[in-house]
């Protein structure tokens, strides 16, 4: 058997959430080596995922540094402004003043003067092709159309055998590979979660009028009804279904399954016309018990799945590889184990109480917004009512969308790990 090519991290998966943290490490001085079973010219093909992803501010900031948003830049659609609603129709008005739902704007926060948006809407596969080009920029080894079978966990190395024989060593490895992962399973860390019997059904839709950068969030009995902008006159719709109504959807023909979305959408953009297939995604929600074991650091989907109602679940992967990043770059130049017990429990300090909370609030969330019970109903609306009146409060929910609140690794805030 021949010996283990040699580096410094192991990064199973190279996703966006994975891409990231190998970059963020490469910069650090690091040599990551970084496994997956689809090649990049594969992710980047319309086909392989048809969603958008909402990139709050601090997550652009992290690959501005790392050199990934020049390549983003001309796919980055700001988001203005957002409006959430519940009943009438989703773009009607609000305000400070108004009951008819919740107005976040930038221009309320401080700093406003610098022009920042509250984020940016990116369709995945541009996304994915940026990342693939700030990899290839920064030397990083890539094992494409590779699967790894089985991990070895070792006293002070951990050692990745892949389906076609090669075996990879370092004193660490990343799971980035997925609500199925197996270095997760592997490494004997369970999970929690539940079905919400809801299917995500995901669409771009082109529309007359401009959308101009807002981003609308609408709730309706059987879930959210996301419009959000994509550059041009064109929106990413995550509209949530039961999964019965779903399957009705998926079977049925073009025409109908464009006149059920425009009488979900309304008139407040002009005509719509979907443009391409639409995509189904199951929901769930699925946690792991730790972030951490022997040598095995998870992040990302890996660690936590949720339900897309806030648009956090890709932000909440990008905080990971931040931190987890930050961490083993400062390891590295303290001599310390990066596979130790120690240096990991520090990520599962950091992110593991922030990457809880943000999947129980979006369970909540679901909850409360997927009802037609006049009591939720008239629960929901008087919080979003006094939140909208409440200026103090507006600011919170917006920096927190924003990804600025808490203690945020140094790529969260534009600086070098």
């Amino acid at each position: 058997m021949t010996d283990p090519v040699a580096a410094d991290v192991i990064i199973a998966g190279a996703g966006m959430a994975g891409a990231t943290v190998a970059l963020g490490l490469a910069h650090g001085g690091l040599k990551p080596i970084l496994i997956d079973p689809a090649p990049f010219e594969a992710q980047i093909a319309p086909t392989f995922d048809g969603r958008a992803s909402a990139i709050s501010l601090a997550a652009f900031r992290q690959w501005r540094a790392l050199g990934v948003a020049a390549h983003l830049s001309p796919h980055a659609q700001r988001i203005e402004k957002i409006l959430v609603t519940d009943g009438g129709s989703p773009g009607e008005a609000a305000g400070p003043a108004s009951g008819a739902g919740l107005l976040f704007d930038p221009a309320e926060l401080a700093g406003a003067e610098d022009g920042e948006p509250l984020g940016y809407m990116i369709e995945n596969r541009h996304i994915r092709a940026a990342l693939a080009r700030a990899v290839a920029e920064a030397g990083i080894e890539i094992v494409a159309s590779a699967r790894v079978v089985a991990v070895e966990f070792g006293p002070g190395v951990v050692v990745a055998e892949l389906e076609d024989g090669r075996r990879l060593a370092a004193p660490v490895i990343i799971g980035a590979d997925g609500r199925d992962s197996l270095i997760r399973q592997e490494a004997g860390i369970e999970t929690f979660g539940w079905d919400y019997g809801q299917v995500g059904v995901v669409a771009t839709v082109a529309t007359q009028c401009d959308h101009h950068g807002t981003a609308y969030e609408h709730f309706l009995a059987a879930g959210p009804f996301a419009i959000l902008p994509l550059t041009g006159r064109r929106a990413s719709l995550v509209w949530t279904e039961r999964k019965a109504a779903a399957a009705a959807l998926r079977t049925a023909r073009p025409e109908l399954f464009a006149a059920h979305l425009r009488r979900r959408f309304g008139e407040f953009l002009g005509a719509v016309m979907v443009d391409g297939a639409p995509f189904y995604y199951p929901l769930s929600l699925q946690l792991a018990q730790s972030l951490t074991a022997r040598r095995a650091a998870l992040l990302g989907d890996s660690a936590h799945a949720i339900h897309p109602i806030a648009g956090q679940g890709l932000n909440m992967g990008l905080k990971d590889a931040a931190a987890l990043s930050q961490l083993l770059i400062e390891a590295a130049r303290l001599g310390e184990d990066l596979g130790s017990e120690a240096v990991l429990d520090r990520y599962a300090r950091w992110r593991g109480l922030d990457n809880v909370g943000v999947a129980l609030a979006t369970d909540v969330f679901n909850r409360l917004f997927s009802s037609d019970n006049p009591l939720s109903r008239l629960g929901r609306d008087l919080a979003m009512t006094a939140v909208n009146r409440l200026g103090p409060a507006r600011r919170f929910f917006m920096r927190e969308a924003g990804g600025e609140v808490g203690d945020l690794p140094a790529l969260l805030r534009g600086a070098a790990p």
